[in-house]
């Protein structure tokens, strides 16, 4: 597999059983509300590069995710690998899917995979 698949910004997103308890838990280490809305049980937060998603009620299991075509700060890049290519290029390295992007689009789309151990890696690109 080439090594050149530019997978974007990269952030741990939790799954939290109380969101303003979580919140105020990460604020004591330094993060910062980036993106999001608590009020709807989700809010992204940082601490310089280091990026946290919290998610009340949106998945069943802490996931790691990649954001094709996002810096660190959520802002666009100039050249990116689509998530569609890295699709591509994972299902030829047979990479099984728990869920794909259709192919066929272009824009926004993201595909789930699992690691050996049951971990998801989110690949969700929004531009």
């Amino acid at each position: 597999m080439e090594h050149t698949m530019e997978l974007g910004a990269f952030s741990v997103s939790l799954t939290v059983k109380d969101i303003k308890a979580s919140v105020a838990f990460y604020e004591k280490l330094g993060f910062a509300p980036h993106v999001g809305d608590a009020g709807q049980n989700w809010l992204v937060m940082k601490n310089g590069n280091a990026v946290i998603g919290l998610f009340q009620g949106m998945f069943e299991k802490n996931a790691i995710t990649f954001n094709p075509g996002w810096d660190h700060e959520a802002q666009a890049l100039p050249h990116f690998t689509d998530v569609r290519d890295i699709q591509r290029t994972l299902r030829e390295a047979g990479i099984e899917f728990e869920v794909a992007a259709d192919e066929s689009g272009t824009g926004p789309a993201s595909f789930i995979v699992l690691d050996p151990d049951g971990n998801p890696v989110i690949v969700d690109q929004h531009v």
